[in-house]
């Protein structure tokens, strides 16, 4: 057995197993096409919606648009982040099968363990590509284009992770495109003077969160030949993401001075500058678990700057 696969094995044996979910009590054969989607998973959903929530509560607080504006488009873009992360999340795992099964935190995953055949996961996300083209085509031309746009990127992310170092770069590509169909959703155009800011800072905050995760498979990824900032930014990993944090901010502060807000906005982006610095500065990056965790845990500051939005709209529109 060689060295690489000594490696490997160490790493399986040593990695807890997985935590029993509520999907673990649906009928076996539905379950592994949930653990697919991620549906026990919410942070993926979350992480996705808050630019998009940003954008059109940004947008509605620009042109004073009815409070019923916002929520039909906030309940809009939640279920099809629902579609669109699940899509991603089967897309990434066909592609990365092998790597999977090699990965002590993966190897549960469907494809990896062989719960379902790629033929059935291929189904699955047809499925679920059509329903988001159909959620596309409830959106105005301008918008749809724009969303059809962005699913060249969800097939590019995973190869990335085999070519460049900086995968989580285009993941926050991807992760953040819902900053443009947000405020083309509600506006019928993207004034990009005001929202590209708040996309480069989405991508910032998913370099953040990301390498925060991706920290937990760092020796495996190198064992694997999977490129990562996790695996780059070494042991500086904390002060270059408190650097990426303090970008991310200025972006999203730049992006609410340029749309004219007021005080509850930039309360919401301190409020999640100080939840995301606390939560880099205690977490533990040689423990899998508080890596793990951080996802969930990241989702906290979209939604302080999605809260200071919707306060300086509501009191805008009274």
């Amino acid at each position: 057995m060689g060295v690489k696969s000594l490696k490997i094995k160490r790493h399986l044996q040593d990695y807890p197993a997985p935590a029993t979910t509520w999907v673990d009590y649906l009928p076996s054969n539905i379950r592994p096409y949930c653990y697919l989607a991620r549906v026990h998973r919410p942070s993926g959903i979350l992480l996705l919606f808050y630019p998009c929530a940003w954008s059109v509560t940004m947008t509605c607080y620009a042109l004073s648009a009815p409070m019923t504006t916002a929520w039909t488009h906030l309940g809009f873009f939640l279920i099809a982040s629902q579609v669109f992360c699940a899509a991603g999340c089967i897309i990434d795992d066909m592609w990365d099968k092998d790597i999977d099964a090699a990965t002590s935190r993966t190897r549960k995953r469907p494809l990896a363990a062989g719960d379902l055949s790629m033929f059935q996961a291929f189904v699955f996300l047809i499925l679920h590509l059509a329903i988001g083209i159909w959620l596309f085509m409830q959106l105005n031309d301008y918008s749809f284009i724009l969303g059809i746009s962005s699913l060249f990127l969800i097939v590019l992310y995973p190869t990335m992770k085999r070519v460049i170092d900086w995968p989580q770069a285009v993941l926050g590509m991807c992760f953040s495109w819902g900053s443009f169909l947000g405020t083309a959703s509600v506006a019928e155009a993207v004034d990009w003077h005001i929202y590209i800011p708040l996309y480069m800072g989405g991508v910032c905050w998913t370099i953040v969160y990301d390498t925060c995760y991706a920290r937990q498979d760092r020796d495996e990824d190198i064992v694997n030949g999977v490129h990562s900032t996790a695996v780059i930014f070494g042991e500086q990993i904390r002060p270059i993401l408190i650097i990426f944090s303090c970008v991310l901010c200025s972006l999203v502060s730049y992006a609410g001075v340029l749309n004219g807000h007021g005080v509850p906005f930039f309360i919401g982006v301190a409020l999640g500058a100080y939840h995301l610095v606390g939560l880099i500065a205690r977490i533990d990056f040689e423990n899998k678990e508080t890596c793990d965790a951080s996802l969930i845990n990241n989702t906290w500051f979209g939604f302080w700057v999605w809260a200071g939005a919707m306060v300086d709209y509501v009191v805008k529109i009274q």
